[in-house]
This record gives C-alpha cells, sequence and structure tokens, in this order.
C-alpha cells in the first residue's frame, strides 16, 4: 500500500474518503481487483480508500507478528448483526425447545453434538474415519483402534471437560492441560503432549496440495511470552477498556493460538477448545450443544483463506473474525434445523404409534414416554403402579415390546431394567 500512496495525491486520497466508496463486502485485494471501480476511481484508488478507512477505525490487539508489528480489528455493521443474533440465539436466558432445557433430554442432545465436533475437528486435522464408525466407538465406549479413532475420543473427553475447567482463569498450565487431553497417545514423540515446542521442533503451515508454505509461526524461543500474553488478554474482565464482546474475544483467542501454533501438533483442535472454553467461561451455555467444526468441515478452504487474508492484508484480523461469526451463526442454526427434525421424527412417531393398532393402552402410553423422554428406564414394577395391573400383566406388557425390538433389557443389581431403543422410531416404522 506504500508504493500506491506514494502515487497518488493526498488531496486525492482526502477526496477518495470523503466520498465513503462502497464497502458492501470486506473484499481482500484478491477478491478486489476482478471488479470493477465506482466511477470516477482507479482499482488502486479504491483500494487505497478502503484501506485508510479500515485503518482510521482499527483497534490494536496485544497479539504482534514476529516482525513486532501488531493484529487490529474494528466492528462492521454486519459484524455487529451477526453478534446481536448471536446474543438472542446462544446466551443468557435464551429461550430453546423443551428438548434442551429438558433434563431428560439434554443429555442425548448434549452427547450428539460434543461427538460431532470432536469428530469433525479431528477429521479437520487428518483423522480418516467415517461419522458412522467414530459414533459406534464413542457410543460403545470401545478402545480406538488407530490413531484417527483416539484422536476422535481425545477430542470427545476434552470437551465434555470444558463445562469443568470454564471456572478457572486461562493460564499456561490450563492451555497444557487441554493440549495433553487432545494429544494423549497421537503424537510420534509422547513427550510433546502439554508442552511447548521447542527450538529444535520447526513447524511450518503448509498446502497438502502444491507444498507451498503458507505460514511460519513464531520462534520457539518467544512462545513462553506470547502465550502468557494470550492468557493474560483472555482473562480480561468483560468491563475492561477498550471493551472486546466476548463472542470477539472467543474468536480472537481461537486465532491466536492458531497463529502462534505453540505446540509440535494439534494446534488446530486445541484453538478450537479454547473458542468454546471462552465461549461457555462467558455463559453461553448453548454451545455444549453447537458443533462449529461441522461447519468448518464442510467448508475447509474457506477456513483457511480466512487466516491467509489476515496475515497477507497487514495483520487484518477482521478477514478471520467475519468468516469465523458467519460460522457460528451457521452453527446455531443447524442446532435450530436439528432440534425441529427430531421434534418432527417424535411427532410422527407418535402418530404412526397411535396409528397402527398393534399395542395395548398400556403399551402405548410407555412407548410414548420412551419417545418424549430418550434413556427413560422402565421396570416391571414401576409399569404396574402406574396402570394398577397385576403383575404378571405388567410383566406381559413389556416381554412384549422386548419381544418386537422396542425395547431392551439390562440388569441393574438384582433387578431387570428396559430401556428404549436408540432407534425406536424406525423401529415403529418396521411394526
Amino acid at each position: 500500500m506504500e508504493s500506491l500512496f506514494k502515487k497518488t495525491e493526498p488531496t486525492r486520497i482526502i477526496s477518495l474518503i470523503t466520498q465513503k466508496l462502497p464497502d458492501d463486502r470486506y473484499f481482500h485485494w484478491d477478491e478486489l481487483r476482478h471488479r470493477s471501480p465506482p466511477e470516477g476511481c482507479t482499482l488502486e484508488e479504491w483500494w487505497l480508500s478502503l484501506r485508510f478507512q479500515r485503518n482510521s477505525q482499527a483497534r490494536v490487539l496485544p497479539l504482534l507478528d514476529p516482525q513486532e508489528r501488531a493484529f487490529s480489528w474494528f466492528l462492521t455493521d454486519p459484524m455487529l448483526l451477526c453478534l446481536r443474533k448471536i446474543d438472542m440465539m446462544a446466551g443468557g436466558t435464551v429461550q430453546m425447545p423443551a428438548q434442551v432445557t429438558n433434563s431428560s433430554t439434554r443429555d442425548q442432545y448434549l452427547v450428539s453434538s460434543l461427538m460431532e465436533e470432536a469428530i469433525t475437528s479431528s477429521q479437520l486435522e487428518g483423522a480418516a474415519t467415517t461419522r458412522e464408525v467414530a459414533r459406534d466407538m464413542l457410543r460403545s465406549k470401545s478402545e480406538p483402534r488407530n490413531i484417527s479413532e483416539r484422536m476422535i475420543l481425545n477430542n470427545y473427553l476434552t470437551m465434555s471437560e470444558l463445562t469443568n475447567w470454564r471456572t478457572q482463569s486461562l493460564t499456561p498450565e490450563l492451555v497444557y492441560e487441554i493440549h495433553r487431553h487432545i494429544t494423549m497417545d497421537t503424537l510420534d514423540d509422547p513427550t510433546a503432549a502439554g508442552r511447548l515446542r521447542r527450538v529444535d521442533e520447526p513447524v511450518e503451515v503448509i498446502d497438502e496440495m502444491t507444498e507451498e508454505v503458507l505460514h511460519t509461526p513464531p520462534p520457539a524461543e518467544t512462545l513462553e511470552a506470547r502465550l502468557q500474553a494470550m492468557c493474560d488478554f483472555a482473562n480480561q474482565p468483560d468491563d475492561a477498556v477498550p471493551f472486546v464482546h466476548p463472542i470477539i474475544r472467543a474468536v480472537i483467542l481461537h486465532f491466536w493460538l492458531a497463529y502462534d501454533h505453540p505446540f509440535k501438533d494439534g494446534n488446530g483442535r486445541t484453538a478450537r477448545a479454547l473458542f468454546y472454553w471462552m465461549m461457555l467461561k462467558r455463559g453461553f451455555w448453548l454451545f455444549q450443544f453447537i458443533s462449529i467444526s461441522q461447519i468448518l468441515l464442510k467448508a475447509r478452504a474457506q477456513y483457511g483463506q480466512a487466516f491467509l487474508k489476515t496475515e497477507t492484508d497487514g495483520n487484518d484480523l477482521n478477514y478471520f473474525l467475519l468468516h469465523q461469526l458467519g460460522v457460528i451463526e451457521q452453527a446455531i442454526k443447524s442446532l435450530h434445523d436439528y432440534i425441529r427434525r427430531k421434534s418432527e421424527e417424535v411427532s410422527e412417531a407418535s402418530k404412526r404409534l397411535r396409528a397402527l393398532g398393534e399395542f395395548n393402552h398400556r403399551q402405548e402410553a410407555l412407548l410414548n414416554r420412551a419417545i418424549r423422554h430418550p434413556g427413560t428406564a422402565f421396570t416391571i414394577e414401576s409399569h404396574q403402579q402406574s396402570h394398577r395391573v397385576s403383575y404378571a400383566t405388567a410383566r406381559s406388557d413389556i416381554l412384549r415390546l422386548v419381544e418386537l425390538s422396542l425395547l431392551t433389557q439390562r440388569k441393574r443389581g438384582q433387578a431387570f431394567v428396559f430401556e428404549a431403543a436408540s432407534d425406536l422410531e424406525k423401529r415403529l416404522n418396521e411394526v
């Protein structure tokens, strides 16, 4: 930009800035140069004007590149709108469907979300396995059979722990602990789990297709100080001046750790875990049920481009912020859509149950409860008491449902308990 500035008269620059040339999207030069400039100015002048307008609003961060140049950001109208939507949909006393707020069903959604984030976050970092295989492994609590499955299990256990860690301040020790959980038994060098990379462990971010070096992280000898600066930034109270919205702070934390790449491996997964830690710490409880990696995996090139655009345009963090805010909004919408679909499935299953005419009213009542409250355990005695029938009648009711594979049977202590099959809605359609 300095060469453009030298070629342009100062009065011309002032004139362009005063005109407030259109900037409907946050263009990078690589995008802008393929568009037609507004009437009366060249493409270079248009870019120069946009850069001056952005720089005049920039807010400097304590995050520096290896040349000691600060990263900066500022709030745009699209950011403000996105933050407003996320505030309304994911924090405080936000109203959510009963499936999430009902204690008997929220665990079903929580486990599903934790699995989705664990799987897709690992797949972003190269884990090679299908969702179905990974979900079966997590549900059955089987031992991982390879590195990919171990990555996913580690992610799942780490995400489960974040609700406990959210009460702590962020310290280097906590970052090490999160990294240790994420990388356990997955590294060529086991001692690299939970410690900073050493001087003799150079790291580069490389394009897998072209083998081009996309990012060279800061030197190892600077990492301890940089990690402490990141923790200090994360721990600033919400009323600190200058004010940084908690969601913006969480996204910056995500970028910061990924940019510094302080570990030999597992940096991306750790960065996304820190994002979740910050969101939960700041009261965005709905993020227990939201998977951002699911969205990132669908457009991983755009995720990488958001990092590159920031680094190649004067450390302008707005490129990454805008991308991530869009991802967060999509992830929340995906949760709402998922809950709507599941609600419709529950409703349809109940209608199907009534239409079958296959069951007596006691069996219908039990199956309806099982559909609407997954995980509920039934006993012959509880069924007997609920409907005031003999033990033999209650036993006959339940064993018939077991025979049809609608209920599963297991022993708890000296008694048998019965639970709905995990795919009860599907099985009802096959009766």
